[in-house]
C-alpha cells in the first residue's frame, strides 16, 4: 500500500492541516497495516464509523492507497506504535519536528492540547504546569462550560511572569471551561525544608495540594539542564545549576530534578520544592507529558523510564531518538 503525499510540504504553513492529515493517516495506518476494522478504528480514534468509512473511500478514490504509506505522517504514526509498546504508555502522540524551535514547541502544544480536549469532561479536576508549550495547548481547547470540573495549578510559581506561568497557564484553562481555578500561591522552590513545611500547614495552600493531588487530568511539560530552560535561567537553579549536574540532573518535571533512569537526585532543591511529585503523579488517571526537541530527548527518557505519566506528546525526531533511532546532536547550550 502506497499512500502519496497531496499536501504541502512539512513547514510552518503545514501546522494548521495537522488535524486532517493525522486523522487520514492514522485511519490508513491502522485499517491497511493494522488490520483493525472501521469500528475498532473509530472507537480508539473517537470518531464515528461514518467517518472512517469516508476517510477509507477517500484515500482509495483520490489515489493516495497503493502500496506503502508515504504521507508526511506515516512516519509519525509508526514512531506512535513503536513508542507506546516501548515504554508501555496508554497512547502517544507524534508530530512532525519543525525546524524552528519555538515553532516545535508551540506545535507540541497545540497537539496536546487536542489530547486534553477528548479526555476531559465535566465533573473532572484538572491539573497543569507550567511553560510556552502547556501555554499553545489553550488553542486546541474547546471553549464551553464544565460547571463541575475545577482547574489547579499543581506547582509552585516563579517570582516574574513570562505569560506561561503557573498562575497564567491555570488561568487560561479555567477560563476556557468556565471552571473555578486554585492557585499554589507560593513559590516553586523555598529557602531552606522548614520554610516549605510551615508553609504547608497554611489552610489554603494545605487545601490547594489536597487538589493538586487528586485531579483526575495532568497536563505537563519537562525542561532540560541548558540554557534553553526558562527554569535554568532563573537564579534559584542557575546558582545551583553546577551542583545539580554533578548530582546526574537530566532535567526536571514539575520542578523535580531527575537522573537518566528517572529518579530525583540528591540535592537540597528537590527538598525544598512546592509540587505534586512524579511519584504522586503516577495516580494521576490521565497524564499528558508534552514536550519536543532534540535536546528534551535525555529528560523525557528519564520521566518515561521512571514511569511518572501514561500519555506523551512529541515531536518525530525526538520520538525517534527515545527509541535510539536518531542520534542526540551535541549540545554546548549552558
Amino acid at each position: 500500500m502506497t499512500m502519496a503525499n497531496k499536501g504541502p510540504d512539512i513547514g510552518n504553513s503545514a501546522i494548521e492541516d495537522i488535524d486532517a492529515q493525522q486523522i487520514r493517516a492514522r485511519v490508513a495506518w491502522l485499517y491497511f497495516i493494522g488490520g483493525l476494522t472501521q469500528q475498532e478504528i473509530a472507537d480508539q480514534l473517537g470518531l464515528t464509523r461514518l467517518r472512517v468509512n469516508k476517510t477509507l473511500g477517500q484515500l482509495r478514490n483520490d489515489g493516495s492507497v497503493v502500496v506503502d504509506i508515504r504521507l508526511p505522517l506515516a512516519r509519525c504514526i509508526e514512531l506512535e506504535h513503536k513508542v507506546r509498546e516501548h515504554y508501555l504508555l496508554e497512547e502517544v502522540c507524534v508530530i512532525p519536528t519543525l525546524p524552528d524551535d519555538p515553532e516545535n514547541q508551540r506545535a507540541v502544544g497545540d497537539a496536546a492540547g487536542g489530547v486534553l480536549d477528548r479526555l476531559l469532561q465535566d465533573g473532572m479536576g484538572l491539573g497543569v504546569g507550567w511553560g510556552k508549550t502547556l501555554t499553545a495547548g489553550l488553542k486546541r481547547l474547546t471553549s464551553r462550560p464544565l460547571p463541575d470540573s475545577w482547574v489547579t495549578s499543581i506547582m509552585g510559581g516563579l517570582t516574574r511572569g513570562s505569560g506561561s506561568s503557573t498562575f497564567e497557564v491555570a488561568t487560561g484553562y479555567a477560563r476556557a471551561i468556565s471552571a473555578e481555578c486554585y492557585y499554589l500561591t507560593a513559590p516553586l522552590y523555598f529557602p531552606t525544608v522548614e520554610s516549605r513545611e510551615a508553609l504547608l500547614s497554611h489552610h489554603g495552600i494545605r487545601e490547594t495540594m489536597r487538589r493538586a493531588r487528586s485531579v483526575d487530568v495532568a497536563l505537563v511539560s519537562c525542561g532540560d539542564m541548558t540554557s534553553r530552560s526558562l527554569l535554568v535561567q532563573t537564579p534559584t537553579v542557575s546558582e545551583n545549576l553546577e551542583g545539580l549536574l554533578a548530582a546526574g540532573a537530566v532535567g526536571d518535571l514539575l520542578g523535580v530534578f531527575l537522573d537518566s533512569d528517572g529518579k530525583p537526585v540528591d540535592h537540597p532543591l528537590n527538598e525544598r520544592v512546592l509540587s505534586v511529585s512524579p511519584e504522586q503523579l503516577k495516580s494521576v488517571r490521565h497524564s499528558i507529558l508534552a514536550s519536543g526537541g532534540w535536546y528534551k530527548v535525555n529528560i523525557i527518557r528519564a520521566i518515561l523510564r521512571g514511569g511518572y505519566i501514561k500519555r506523551l506528546v512529541t515531536d518525530e525526531k525526538c520520538a525517534a531518538a527515545l527509541l535510539g533511532e536518531a542520534n542526540i546532536p551535541q549540545d554546548n547550550s549552558q
